[in-house]
Order: structure tokens, then C-alpha cells, then sequence
């Protein structure tokens, strides 16, 4: 048996099972800094922004009878003199926008 293809089957080998792994180890594809991310971009189509928050520990939301796994955050925006508030939730999976709603200030 050639050693050079005993070591690159490891390799190979050693190579697929982290990639494996990573891809099961965790269902939280996105981060809370992503998230966030993401919920600005997403707010900043509509004006700046002036602030913004985001738990890092992920919650669970059901929405209209589905379970999300979600990041939960919040973004204000200064319009005409006046600050809104939003409240936003993030899908920790894909990085959708499950929820969005306005708070009072």
C-alpha cells in the first residue's frame, strides 16, 4: 500500500467530516452581529437610522403557528423631528426577517 494515498484518503477524509460536522453541529447559520447587520441594511432602504440593539442569545417566536428559532432586536429612526421605534425578529437559520413591528417610544 502507497503511503502518499493512505495519507490523502485521511486527508480527504479528515477534510469531509469537519465540513460535516460543522454543517450539523449548529442550526444558527447567522450571527447576532449578521443579524443585525441585516436589520439595518433592510431599515436604511427607508432613511437613516439613528440607533440600534440586538439580544445575543437566540429565542424562540411562533408566527401564525410556525416556530422560529430568532434573534430578537430593536432600530430607531429619527423622522421629521420624531423618534420611531421598531422591534424586529431575525430567523437565526436563514437571516429572514420574520417579524417587524413598531414600539412606543
Amino acid at each position: 500500500m502507497n503511503w502518499k494515498k493512505v495519507a490523502i484518503a485521511a486527508g480527504v477524509g479528515a477534510v469531509a467530516g469537519y465540513a460535516v460536522k460543522q454543517q450539523f453541529s449548529s442550526n444558527q447559520n447567522v450571527t447576532p452581529e449578521k443579524a443585525l447587520k441585516i436589520a439595518k441594511e433592510a431599515f436604511k432602504k427607508q432613511g437613516p437610522i439613528s440607533g440600534s440593539w440586538i439580544y445575543m442569545k437566540p429565542e424562540e417566536l411562533n408566527k401564525n403557528g410556525i416556530n422560529y428559532d430568532v434573534y430578537r432586536g430593536g432600530i430607531s429612526k429619527n423622522q421629521d423631528g420624531e423618534t420611531s421605534q421598531y422591534e424586529f425578529y431575525i430567523d437565526t437559520e436563514t437571516g429572514t426577517i420574520v417579524d417587524v413591528a413598531e414600539t412606543s417610544a
